[in-house]
Formats: structure tokens, C-alpha cells, sequence
């Protein structure tokens, strides 16, 4: 008590050798109209303020000694710093007009606030004005315009990015935060775009950094970085209101044009310079984009008799038809299936709350607690296509932060509610109507046997009334009693199976979470000699799925880890050599430890020119899922790497590769439809069979080199080129086997036959299972991105980049698909001020065809074609309303995209937007 006494007094002495100051003024433009929304800063302090509609502001400090710096900034405006030297003070500065700010402070490239032309790596930033103007329906889609960026949509309300290859739908190798959070849900293990994001309104930047960032953000940072910030209530006061109004699926062929809605508020609010809060709502609501592609990918069927006649179909987009037997005369045949559209919920929405309280312990230290309260529902491409219905994902942030340090501690859960999977609740719902060969219904265990025995028997020509011989006749004896999209019948059972989790349903029930504390320390003026930078950060998951997506009914998994880290760095030769040594320790519970170097140089030549190269790696250790899932989707399971995953099942040491039983299948199923017993087509078709050899799960490993060049020539052209080479080892991926019940080898170490008959009677199981690479792989890439700011204010921008995967003497069946164009380019024009407030910004996309593989297929490629996009808008800004009116749209000319093979296609967004902002001040 007396040590805390003590503090206390040392801590209110301090105010005896500092002064009360007391600064006014109005802050205008060159041409002496009032700057609005402008922040007011003291130097190297967490004091600040804004200026109100009229220009005009009001700062009180206590406790910083005269003489002290302030800054003041604003959107579109060059920075400028005053001193201060007497007690009160009333300044009137005038702001030079500077349309975009070409060499940005970026801070998320080596964790501590630095020039963009400076950076040791590759970085793209969006910041307030880029935000404001972007065109796109939100700031989140606008991402793709960056240099480098990547972007897959499975929804409307969820927009995967990426950088620099090896793309997903479910992105677990690309770290998001946001204010320092890692945004992913814990049992997907990835971020679901900005589904449970920030608002539009809340957002101050954004910063990109493509390629490993693991030395100084830890495993998930494998394939880069995505940095929010958003706005600090002491600097960004006042209400905002924003609501936008738009349409979707013109001419669309499934479906009439959706309206959809966006609502934002933001109020935020200071006291005393001392305490200030926040508080954020957001709620997107529309109809969601249909995959309605019913190309017949059947594996086992051959490329020119698949299509709707084939009697084994299996449409990308109809779930239900994977159910497959082969039948003796017939071939193999599959279930009739469901469509998407009848499965799915289309009705998305998303729901953002968020309040904060900021309170500064001093002018040098500041306590934040956050609240952050997202709900949603999306469509998710994965192993199948899941409706993440309901989902909730909440944070709890607690920070204290310094001009030098910060400790941040979080909480982020999920529950999962209503979430399931469109595949097997296909497949459960086909399980509840069949009926036998007297129009009994009979109990779901026997439905699949029974149905194939109907359609047999109709075939065969013992169903009076029936043609025989004739597939579409059988399918339709067989079909008798199904329930039909939309009836009673088909909603009871639809909402049993969502409702029913694990290996009975099609339900996904998650209420995992993790724990997580982070924190670093600037050394620097400690040090002297060189920057010095220390951090290290640890987190707890605490999962629990009540055994649907985890065998964690009655063992909780649970796993810790933890990484530490320092980062160095001098100036030499007169400050124009920058060098930088990074190193990252990290260690899972489960893994071995893991060192992540990263060595950079910097060097600039006539202020402007900046030449950089570095060596970076990167690793991945496997993630909750990709060691423990353990799901069943119908005619799969999935199944995590670890070895503690599949003791009792014997799946890594028996089981055939699914390339091979496919060949085998097809094999067969020709031989059989031509007249071959079955037994005899499977002994004489049984050495296609190869014996899968797939290891248990372990880290994944990068390395990777960089040079580059940046520059801003003339205060007007800013140009940013730069070429990595990446190699990959140890890469994390799926491989799907086939378990047969008997043993996969016989004694004399050749396939055995009772093996082989499991795979013709239907006596095995299928399985994804998580591995590694067992190959070496490389990817390269060349970007180059040029700005130029051309007289009256109008921003031309544009960017390239070429991306080449390097297979080598790798087997692409055993290594992760680059799902990646070889090239894509981006365009950018605008004017934030034409003339009377109007403005303008328009972006375009493109990007060559490309393969995609993915698990939704089994990893079999599906063609994404080349695309072209264009948004746009236009805005009027009303200074003596505080209001901006801004029409536009997203993919304006209505082409029907599809950016990863499965996921639906994506057309036009037109829509309407006022944004009305006042600053309290």
C-alpha cells in the first residue's frame, strides 16, 4: 500500500513542472474555406482533437512542458506542424490542397510507424480518401484494386483475400486484423471477410502486406497481411450516419432483381481530453448470389457422355447425386439430387456492433476496452457449400498503450446457431422419403439400398407401366415420393437435419474460442545504437463443436501456443542504408519450434529513389482444424492430421489413392454396362489400385526473396516495382483416399481382391485427409504500379502483376493448387473535387482464366474463366449539410462472374448512398 501511495504522488508531481495549455483556432484552406473533420495532434502524445464543420477547435493539455509540436492533418491536405510555446494560444492555419498523400506513414511493415517509400518490403495502403471514394459497394470489395490483392467471393456477405498464390475460399494461410485482432473464427480457423468486421465508418486505413510476414506477425501470416485501423474517438468526434440502397441480380436467369440495404452509425465523443467513447452499428441485408452451375463433374464417368442424361450425374451445384452405386446391366448410377437454391438461405445479412471506451492514464499512456458484437448469415465454399446461418462471432479487447509500447489481451467466440451443410442435408433429406417396391417407406439406413433397387428393378423391366431399358424411366419409378422444394415434408425434414449435428445431421454446431495476449517494446531510445523493437505474443484455443465438427464430445482439445520476437535495425552511410534483422521464435504445443528470419536493405538515393531487397520466410503451423476436424459430409469425412485423430480408424495406413480408385471405378463400371460380371470386371481391373502413403500432419515452411524499387518523382508520379521468388516446402493440403473394410494388401504385397470388392459393393469410406506436400514447389511474381497525379486534382492510377507457379518434378495430386491468374491488372481515375463539390473514382479489373482446384471437387480442376470488371461513381458533397450523395455500382456492366469453381457467379450492384458526417467540435 505504501509502494502504491508513492506512485500515486510521483504520478500527480509531475503536473508541478508542466502547464495548462490551452489552444484555439480555425483551420481553413489555401483558398480560406474551412477544413472540417481535421485532426489536431500534439507530437509523439495520444492528445488530440478535430476540428467541427466550421473549421474550428478547441485543445486542452495538461502535463506536457512547453515548448510542445502539434499537428494538424487533414483528407486531401498536406500535414502541418506549429509550435507551441505559451500557455494560450489561438492559431489559424492554412492547409495546402494535396489531392492524395503519394508517401503515406505505414506501420504495419516492420510495426512501427515509417515512410511507404521506405519500407523493406512490398505494402499497399488504403487510406481515408481511397476509403471515401472507393466505388465498390463496400470498402472490403474495393481491396482487389491493390497492387498484388486477390479476392475469391463465395457470397454476398463474404469476400475471401489473398495475396502472392495459393488462393482458398477459406484463407487460414492470410493473417486479418483489425485494431490488432485477429479476426478469424475460431473453429473455421480464417478470416470470413468482413462478415464480422468493421463498419465503412469506422474505418481510418487499411495496410496490405503481400507475401510471409511470419517474422514479425507469427504462423498466420504465411501468405501476408491485412491491417485495420479504425478511428480513435479522441481524434475522429462527432456522429456519422450512412444509408445505402441498392439492387442485385439483374437479368439474372434464376431469379427476379433483390433490393439490398446498408445502414451505418458511428457516434463517438470526448470528455475533458481524458475519457472518450465510441459507439458503431452496421446491418447489411440482401439476397444472396445463386451457384447454379449444373455441369456434370462426374469423376468416374468420361468427359463426352457427362451431361444431364448421364445416368451417374453429379452437377457442380445439386447436392445428393455423389450418392452412387454401381448396378449390375446399368452401370454406376446416381441419386437425383437437390439444387442449391432450395438448400441454401439466400436471405444474408450482416449485423456489426461495436462500442469502445478510451481513457488516457496520462498524456503518454492510454487504457482501451472493446466490445465487438457480429452476426451474420453467408454462403461458405468448402468441402461442400455451408450456410453459416446466424453466425456470432464476438471480441472483448482490453490494451494499454504508450508512444513506445503496448499490451493487448483478447477473447474471441463463436456460435455457430444455425449453420449447416448443403450436402449432406441433401443427402439426409433423400434418406427420408424412399419408399420399397410395396410403397412402404422404409427407415433412413436402408433409403439409399432401396432406392437403387427400385431404379434396378424398373430398368429390368419388373415394374409393370415402366419402360425398361431406359434410365430417365427408372430415375423416375425411383423418384416416387420425394419431397418437393418448398413443401411441408421437405421443411420438416430440412430443419430435423440442420438441427441435427454430428455424424446424424447435417447441422454445425461451434462454440469454440481462443485467448490471446500480445505486446511489444520500442528500445530504441533505450539502445541508442540501433532501433531495437521486442514483442511476443501467447494464445490459448478452447474448442468445443459437441463432436460435429470435432470427436470432442467428451475430450475438450485444447492447444497453446506462443511466439517471441526482435527486430533491429541501423542507418549508415549519412542515413541513406537502411538495414533490418528480423527473428521470430514459435512454438506449438503439438510442433516443434520454429525460427522465422527476415534480413532487409533499404537504400536511398536522392531523397526520392529507394532501392530494397530482402529475404523473408514464413511458416504455418497446422491449425485446430487442420489437425482434429473430424466431419462427416455425407460420403466423406473429413479428417485433421494429428495421430491422436484417427487411432481407431486406420485410414493413413489402409487405404487406396482416390486417382487410382477412380480409374479403377471407371474401369469397372465399363466393364459391367458391356456385359462383364461384376466379380470378374473387378479382379481384372484390380492393379489400377495403388496403395495410398500419406503422412500425418506437420508445419508448413517458406522462404522467399524480394527486391524493389519505389520512388515519387516530381511530387507527382509515384512508382512501386518489385519481384519475389517463393519456395514452399512441407505445404498443407487435402488428399481424399478410399478406406476399404478389408486390408488394402494381401500377403504377397499386391492389391488383395477382397480390397478391391469393397470398392465394387460399396464397402469402404471416403476420406479427406489433412497431410503435407511431400514435393518442393516455387512461385514467382513481377508487380509494378504507377500513380500519377495530373493537374486539377485528377488521381491516375494502375498496377500489374504476373504470377507463374512452378511445379517442377512435383505430382500435382500431392501438392496445394496455386489457384492463382497468371496475370491480373487493375485501373484507377478519379477526382475528389471536379468542380462544386462533385467527385468522381472509377476502378477496373482484370485477370486471365485459370484452373481452380479445390476440396468442394475433390481437388479435381474446374476452369475460372478470364474476367473483366468495372465499378464506379459518382458523389456530391454538401460541406453546409455535412452530407455526401454518392451513386455508383459494383460491376457495373452486369457480367455474371464466377471467381472460384463452385462459388456462385457474381453480377451487377448498382445502388445509392448518403453519408451524413458532423463533428462534434
Amino acid at each position: 500500500m505504501k509502494k502504491l501511495l508513492l506512485l500515486i504522488m510521483f504520478m500527480a508531481s509531475l503536473n508541478v513542472f508542466a502547464q495548462d495549455v490551452k489552444i484555439t483556432g480555425a483551420v481553413k484552406d489555401a483558398a480560406g474555406n474551412p477544413v472540417s473533420n481535421a485532426s489536431v495532434n500534439v507530437k509523439s502524445k495520444t492528445v488530440g482533437t478535430t476540428t467541427n464543420s466550421n473549421g474550428t477547435f478547441s485543445l486542452n493539455t495538461s502535463g506536457i512542458k512547453l515548448p510542445f509540436t502539434i499537428v494538424i492533418s487533414g483528407i486531401g491536405y498536406e500535414q502541418q506542424d506549429i509550435v507551441i510555446t505559451t500557455p494560450v494560444t489561438h492559431i489559424t492555419p492554412l492547409l495546402n490542397v494535396k489531392t492524395v498523400m503519394l508517401n503515406e506513414v505505414v506501420t504495419a511493415a516492420t510495426r512501427v510507424n515509417q515512410s511507404s517509400l521506405q519500407s523493406p518490403v512490398s505494402i499497399e495502403k488504403l487510406g481515408q480518401r481511397a476509403i471515401k471514394e472507393n466505388p465498390s459497394f463496400t470498402f472490403y470489395d474495393g481491396l482487389q484494386s491493390l497492387k498484388g490483392m486477390e479476392a475469391v467471393t463465395s457470397s454476398l456477405t463474404y469476400k475471401q483475400v489473398n495475396t502472392r498464390g495459393f488462393n482458398s475460399t477459406g484463407n487460414s494461410r492470410f493473417l486479418q486484423l483489425v485494431d490488432g485482432v485477429d479476426n478469424q473464427t475460431p473453429g473455421l480457423n480464417f478470416s470470413v471477410g468482413n462478415l464480422f468486421g468493421a463498419s465503412d465508418l469506422d474505418i481510418e486505413s487499411a495496410e496490405v502486406i503481400p507475401g510471409a510476414a511470419s517474422a514479425l506477425y507469427g504462423p498466420v501470416a504465411f501468405n501476408g497481411l491485412l491491417s485495420i485501423k479504425t478511428k480513435d474517438p479522441f481524434k475522429y468526434e462527432g456522429l456519422a450516419v450512412q444509408v445505402k440502397s441498392g439492387l442485385n441480380h439483374i437479368n439474372d436467369l434464376a431469379t427476379d432483381s433483390k433490393h439490398l440495404h446498408d445502414f451505418a452509425l458511428r457516434y463517438a465523443k470526448t470528455f475533458n481530453n481524458k475519457f472518450a467513447f465510441k459507439l458503431n452499428g452496421s446491418y447489411l441485408r440482401g439476397t444472396d448470389w445463386y451457384a447454379n452451375d449444373y455441369t456434370d463433374i462426374s469423376a468416374s464417368t468420361p468427359a463426352d457422355k457427362r451431361g444431364p442424361n448421364n445416368p451417374a450425374r453429379d452437377a457442380l451445384n445439386i447436392y445428393g447425386d455423389e450418392v452412387t452405386k454401381n448396378l449390375p446391366g446399368i452401370g454406376l448410377v446416381s441419386r437425383t439430387g437437390y439444387e442449391e437454391k432450395d438448400l441454401m438461405n439466400y436471405d444474408v445479412y450482416s449485423l456489426k456492433l461495436n462500442g469502445a471506451l478510451h481513457y488516457k492514464v496520462t498524456n503518454d499512456v492510454e487504457a482501451i476496452y472493446q466490445y465487438n458484437y457480429g452476426r451474420g448469415t453467408a454462403s461458405y465454399t468448402g468441402s461442400s457449400r455451408f450456410d453459416l446461418n446466424n453466425f456470432v462471432l464476438q471480441t472483448h479487447r482490453a490494451e494499454l498503450k504508450g508512444s513506445n509500447f503496448f499490451i493487448r489481451s483478447y477473447m474471441v467466440s463463436e456460435n455457430s446457431h444455425d449453420s449447416y451443410n448443403t450436402r449432406s442435408l441433401a443427402q439426409f433429406i433423400n434418406r427420408d422419403w424412399v419408399q420399397d417396391l410395396n410403397g412402404k417407406v422404409v427407415s433412413p439406413d436402408k433409403a439409399d439400398a432401396t432406392w437403387f433397387d427400385r431404379y434396378a428393378a424398373a430398368f429390368g423391366g419388373t415394374i409393370p407401366g415402366v419402360t425398361p431399358n431406359n434410365n430417365i424411366a427408372a430415375r423416375t419409378f425411383a423418384d416416387q415420393g420425394m419431397f418437393m422444394p418448398g413443401s411441408a415434408e421437405f421443411n420438416k425434414s430440412k430443419d430435423a437435419s440442420i438441427h441435427n449435428y454430428g455424424l446424424s445431421g447435417a447441422g454445425v454446431f461451434s462454440n469454440s474460442k481462443f485467448y490471446h495476449t500480445d505486446g511489444q517494446y520500442d528500445l530504441t531510445k533505450a539502445v541508442k545504437v540501433v532501433e531495437l523493437l521486442v514483442g511476443g505474443s501467447f494464445r490459448k484455443y478452447s474448442m468445443f463443436t459437441n463432436g460435429s465438427l470435432f470427436d470432442d464430445k467428451t475430450n475438450r482439445i485444447k492447444i497453446n501456443e506462443y511466439g517471441t520476437f526482435l527486430q533491429a535495425g541501423k542507418k549508415l552511410f549519412d542515413d541513406d542504408l537502411k538495414l533490418t534483422a528480423s527473428i521470430r521464435y514459435d512454438k506449438n504445443e503439438n510442433f516443434k519450434g520454429s525460427f522465422t528470419p527476415r534480413f532487409s536493405a533499404v537504400y536511398t538515393v536522392a531523397k526520392t529513389h529507394n532501392f530494397r531487397a530482402s529475404y523473408q520466410t514464413g511458416f504455418r503451423n497446422p491449425t485446430p482444424v487442420d489437425q482434429f476436424i473430424h466431419l462427416n459430409v455425407g460420403p466423406i469425412t473429413i479428417l485433421g492430421g494429428a495421430p491422436n485423430n484417427s487411432a481407431d480408424l486406420n485410414v493413413y495406413q489402409n487405404s487406396f489413392t482416390s486417382a487410382s480408385a477412380n480409374a479403377f471405378q471407371g474401369a469397372v463400371g465399363a466393364a459391367i454396362a458391356g456385359g462383364t460380371p461384376p466379380p470378374t470386371a473387378i479382379a481384372q481391373n484390380k492393379d489400377l489400385l495403388i496403395k495410398a502413403n500419406v503422412p500425418y500432419i506437420r508445419p508448413e515452411q517458406q522462404k522467399a526473396f524480394e527486391v524493389g524499387y519505389k520512388s515519387l518523382i516530381n511530387d507527382k508520379l509515384l512508382v512501386d516495382v518489385n519481384y519475389y521468388y517463393s519456395k514452399y516446402t512441407n505445404f498443407i493440403l487435402n488428399t481424399v483416399v478410399l478406406n476399404p473394410n478389408s486390408p488394402v494388401l494381401g500377403a504377397d504385397g499386391k492389391v488383395n481382391p477382397a480390397a478391391a470388392g469393397d470398392l465394387g459393393s460399396g464397402n469402404f469410406h471416403l476420406y479427406q485427409l489433412y497431410t503435407n506436400a511431400t514435393d518442393k514447389v516455387s512461385a514467382q511474381g513481377l508487380s509494378l504500379g504507377l500513380t500519377y497525379l495530373i493537374n486539377k486534382g485528377y488521381i491516375l492510377g494502375g498496377n500489374g502483376t504476373l504470377s507463374s507457379f512452378n511445379l517442377g518434378s512435383a505430382n500435382i495430386n500431392n501438392i496445394a493448387q496455386y489457384n492463382t491468374p497468371r496475370y491480373s491488372t487493375n485501373m484507377t481515375f478519379g477526382n475528389a473535387n471536379v468542380a462544386e463539390g462533385f467527385g468522381f473514382d472509377v476502378a477496373w479489373h482484370w485477370q486471365t482464366a485459370f484452373d481452380w482446384y479445390g476440396t468442394f471437387t475433390s481437388t479435381r480442376p474446374g476452369r475460372v474463366q478470364a474476367y473483366s470488371m468495372v465499378d464506379a461513381q459518382i458523389n456530391k458533397k454538401i460541406p453546409k449539410a455535412n452530407t455526401t450523395i454518392k451513386l455508383g455500382g459494383s460491376n457495373i456492366f452486369n457480367k455474371y462472374i464466377s471467381q472460384a469453381y463452385g462459388s456462385p457467379a457474381v453480377g451487377a450492384i448498382y445502388y445509392l448512398a448518403l453519408v451524413f458526417d458532423s463533428p462534434l467540435k
